[in-house]
């Protein structure tokens, strides 16, 4: 008989209890009797009760099991790990690919390019809501459905687009296709830790955190040309539909990881061959009620937003750093198209800095990595800290404003457009280190509301990426390029202090919180 030692009236709380006392193997024990809210002493309620309960056999993971996504062979788990990559690129490179003609909307449809902009801010913002849905219905289901339902219509939704009669036609299908591509952003993060142990996890984390950045910046690169090729902005979304649709089916041939559910499966086997309905899993004999899971995906995230300084501030440094790219979809138009008279395409191209950027980041990412394991193996117990993730976005923190200020500075015509060009590459530097290491302090910071966290972390961040777009060209139209651009370094240098307050007074700020690990 297993006993759960806490007092909680949270059943995913109560899984991980239950979870983390169960040895490999089929475990055979006395019920525990399923959660009810009626009871506010649980652990005495199922002690009593589970004495007369009826004999269960807890079906988990055998030691060494081939069917745990853990022990698949690394270089098969690699490759999943570059799909599900692959997918986020492909969801994030359908917001931005539109920017490579912005203006084929306003000539076919007789709009104003503000109208036109909300293209890109209308799928952000799809971003924003869709993880609400998505994450918790992988939990009820696994990973993969939620991939081929959600990724699928996202496919299709690319088809009005392509052959819409009216501008009203493009905006609500952007917004849904943007609803739908979430998916891909939702559970990325977790079918890497389905594939990975925790001591094992960092480096795949470190290359997957490019991803989401990389993804817009290959955006306007390709529309650019497309538009150059084919003088035809439709055409921009048929391209976007054909690389959805190829990822679409990719992961379609891809197995389940999420553990839950091939223990389920196991457990359904079991049932059918013995004829013996004793067989469960920890998360059949706990469901999860309908109200725990709208207060862990739509309330919970909101209250610690308010209530968790350490997650307000993290949401909002990398809101800003998402913003700032979206902005320069937009600014880079005005200085390379305006100033330096370039087509689309090569516009698109001028994107390459970042690029070089992000390849930087990811070859840091991983000697970060070290630093982080180094720092945990040096401390008392060997165990690192939340705060012991700061340091690359300690380092990080500053080259966004430097980014900012070349480009602002180095956009007159008589300087050369490689000026301008160049300050691509420190903030792609920035920008995914920033990102790796917050994200993973958010993780680290709020263990067990995890997934509450990060849906917080995602409203914030496409919010910002949602809104800047819509008055980033009226502002350097009306401030000028330069002191547009140092606006812009400036709030990124005020947030540069964040990381190094919490790397000093972040422990004392966890002991004061009721949901951060102490």
């Amino acid at each position: 008989m297993h006993r759960v030692n806490s007092t909680e009236t949270n059943v995913s709380t109560i899984r991980e209890q239950v979870h983390d006392q169960l040895p490999p193997g089929i475990v055979r024990t006395r019920s525990i009797v399923p959660y009810s809210s009626r009871h506010t002493d649980l652990d005495q309620h199922r002690t009593h009760d589970s004495e007369k309960g009826a004999i269960v056999n807890y079906v988990n993971w055998e030691v060494d099991d081939p069917e745990n996504p853990h022990n698949w062979s690394t270089g098969y788990r690699w490759l999943y790990t570059m799909i599900v990559a692959g997918l986020v690129v492909s969801a994030a490179f359908g917001s931005s690919v539109i920017t490579g003609r912005l203006q084929g909307v306003v000539d076919t449809f007789g709009v104003s390019m503000e109208v036109s902009t909300l293209q890109v801010s209308l799928m952000v913002f799809g971003f924003m809501t869709g993880p609400l849905l998505w994450s918790p219905l992988s939990e009820l289901f696994g990973r993969k459905p939620i991939y081929v339902i959600s990724l699928g219509i996202y496919t299709i939704f690319n088809i009005p687009c392509a052959v819409a009669q009216n501008v009203e036609t493009v905006l609500v299908c952007r917004f849904f296709a943007g609803f739908f591509a979430s998916a891909s952003l939702t559970l990325a993060g977790g079918s890497i830790s389905d594939l990975f142990p925790t001591e094992t996890r960092g480096n795949a984390i470190a290359y997957f955190a490019a991803a989401p950045y990389a993804g817009p910046v290959l955006g306007p690169l390709v529309g650019g040309w497309i538009s150059v090729g084919t003088q035809n902005w439709r055409w921009i979304y048929w391209v976007n539909m054909i690389f959805a649709g190829v990822m679409w089916i990719i992961i379609c041939c891809m197995p389940e990881t999420y553990a839950p559910t091939l223990l389920q499966k196991r457990a359904k086997h079991l049932r059918k061959e013995t004829g013996d309905p004793s067989y469960v899993t920890v998360e059949e004999e706990f469901p999860v009620p309908l109200s725990e899971l709208i207060r862990a995906n739509l309330i919970r995230p909101f209250q610690m937003l308010v209530t968790e300084p350490i997650l307000l501030l993290m949401s909002g440094y990398i809101a800003i750093i998402y913003a700032l790219l979206y902005a320069f979809f937009f600014a880079y138009p005005i200085i390379f198209g305006e100033v330096h008279h370039m087509n689309d395409g090569e516009i698109g191209l001028t994107f390459i800095g970042v690029l070089i950027g992000v390849a930087f980041a990811l070859v840091a990412t991983p000697v970060l990595e070290k630093v982080y394991r180094r720092a945990g193996a040096n401390r008392a117990g060997g165990v690192a800290t939340p705060e012991d993730r700061l340091p690359g976005m300690m380092i990080a923190a500053p080259f966004v404003p430097i980014s900012l200020f070349i480009f602002g500075w180095t956009s007159y015509p008589w300087v050369h457009w490689i000026g301008p060009t160049s300050s691509g590459i420190p903030f792609g530097f920035g920008m995914v280190l920033v990102y790796y290491s917050a994200n993973n302090y958010i993780i680290d910071c709020f263990p067990r509301y995890v997934t509450s966290a990060l849906a917080a972390k995602t409203v914030v961040r496409s919010g910002g990426g949602a809104a800047f777009p819509l008055f980033i060209v009226q502002m350097y139209h009306r401030l000028g390029n330069q002191w547009a651009s140092t606006l812009l370094a400036f709030i990124s240098l005020a947030i540069v202090p964040i990381p190094f307050a919490f790397y000093r007074w972040g422990p004392q700020i966890r002991a004061r919180s009721k949901t951060a690990t102490h």
